[in-house]
């Protein structure tokens, strides 16, 4: 068998651990494992490139992809999907195994729908907002990296008594300001789910600093507001009555970065899964891990709400006092 694999939209620490368990798992076994470069892009432009045990070895422990990754728009339009498809015929691949986030999975789904070809996805994302699995390949990085930058924050906002704003990726979902908030002692978290009332924030702050609080962190997601809206909404509102005001966005410094033991071991397994599951006659869908076993779930279920830990949510108001 010839497995073509490759990684798509924004990458994910783990990744590379993934596509070593892949190749490694396929080369003992007798198959073959074609990397696809750049994503989508590469399906289309067929940059093709054969992986064996040796090109993947020492990679377990990088960030990013070794295949590189892109978001291609050209792939939504079924000209250039077709295009994609006579590429695969042509390099002669039998099954195909994708990496990467919703709309990835949503472009996996298009293929299996429309050749007929087995069609494995695994989600990773460090948004973890994949239905239907507990944890996508990349979150525990991402949530790691904002911790570190936020302790480190928090010892400059309580030398100068300031005012933090920290804004976190998170487009669409709160669960990284959410564990990490909670993680850091944040005394607000600002999330999409929960529109906590931007017109109440300098309550809050005023509440804090009457209790004896020498700095007040906001944890904000970027799917909530803009960190440096925010702050000069609170500059208009309370001046620096409380303190500096200041914001930070931490970018993709979240993304950045060696994967930590868990990606490296979750990313592992889930490709173990996903390699396993296609041999075994899987036709199409993703590897989804619920309450500590995987499983492969239908394409269409990635699509579905994915909702927050509100329990963690509401026990950080809980404790910010």
């Amino acid at each position: 068998m010839r497995i073509g694999l490759l990684t798509s939209g924004g990458d994910a620490p783990g990744m590379n651990s993934i596509i070593r368990a892949i190749v490694r798992c396929a080369e003992r076994e007798g198959h073959e494992v074609i990397g696809i470069k750049r994503g989508y892009r590469g399906l289309i432009e067929k940059d093709f490139v054969k992986l064996t045990s040796r090109d993947v070895g020492g990679i377990i422990g990088k960030g990013g992809t070794i295949l590189l990754s892109s978001r291609e728009e050209r792939f939504k339009k079924f000209e250039y999907r077709e295009r994609a498809y006579r590429n695969l015929r042509e390099e002669g691949i039998d099954a195909l195994i994708i990496l990467g986030g919703e709309g990835t999975l949503k472009g996996a789904r298009l293929v299996a729908e429309e050749t007929g070809m087995p069609v494995i996805g695994i989600p990773c994302t460090i948004d973890n907002d994949i239905s239907r699995t507990e944890y996508c390949v990349g979150y525990d990085t991402a949530v790691k990296n904002a911790v570190e930058a936020i302790d480190k924050i928090r010892d400059t906002a309580s030398s100068h008594e300031r005012i933090f704003i920290v804004e976190v990726m998170g487009k669409h979902r709160g669960f990284i300001a959410v564990e990490v908030g909670l993680a850091t002692g944040a005394e607000l978290i600002l999330i999409p789910e929960e529109k906590f009332p931007k017109d109440k924030i300098p309550e809050e702050i005023e509440k804090a600093k009457s209790m004896g609080k020498l700095h007040f962190i906001i944890v904000l997601s970027e799917g909530y507001g803009n960190a440096k809206e925010l702050e000069r909404f609170l500059k208009e509102k309370i001046g620096e009555k409380y303190g500096e005001i200041r914001s930070t966005v931490l970018g993709h410094i979240q993304r950045g970065g060696s994967p930590t033991h868990y990606d490296r071991l979750m990313g592992t397994k889930f490709g173990v899964v996903a390699y396993e599951s296609l041999i075994a006659g899987e036709r199409s869908g993703f590897v989804a891990f619920e309450r500590g076993k995987f499983y492969i779930e239908d394409f269409e279920k990635a699509e579905e709400y994915k909702p927050i830990d509100r329990e963690a949510y509401r026990l950080n108001l809980k404790l910010a006092i």
